[in-house]
C-alpha cells in the first residue's frame, strides 16, 4: 500500500468514523456511509493534506472508488513542480 492510499484511507475513515479496515480500494465513499456533504469534505481534507486541487472529473461520489480518488491524487501530485 503506498504512503498516499495509507493517508486517503486513513482520512475517508475519520470522516465516515469507521475502522480504517473498513476502507478498501473498491469501496465507493457512499458504500463507506458517506453522505454528500461528508464526501466534500473528505475531498477539502484529501486536497488540503496532500495541497493539491482535485478537478471535479477526478471526483465521482456516486461510483468513483476510493481506489480511483487514490490514482487522482497520485496523478495530481505527479503533476505538482518539484520544488513547489
Amino acid at each position: 500500500m503506498s504512503d498516499v492510499q495509507q493517508e486517503i484511507f486513513d482520512i475517508v475513515s475519520k470522516q465516515a468514523k469507521i475502522d480504517i479496515n473498513t476502507v478498501k480500494s473498491e469501496s465507493t465513499l457512499k458504500d463507506l456511509g458517506v453522505a454528500s456533504l461528508d464526501a466534500i469534505e473528505v475531498i477539502f481534507d484529501i486536497e488540503e493534506h496532500f495541497n493539491i486541487n482535485l478537478p471535479n472529473e477526478d471526483v465521482d461520489f456516486e461510483s468513483g472508488t476510493v481506489g480511483h480518488l487514490v490514482a487522482a491524487v497520485e496523478r495530481q501530485i505527479a503533476l505538482k513542480p518539484a520544488n513547489g
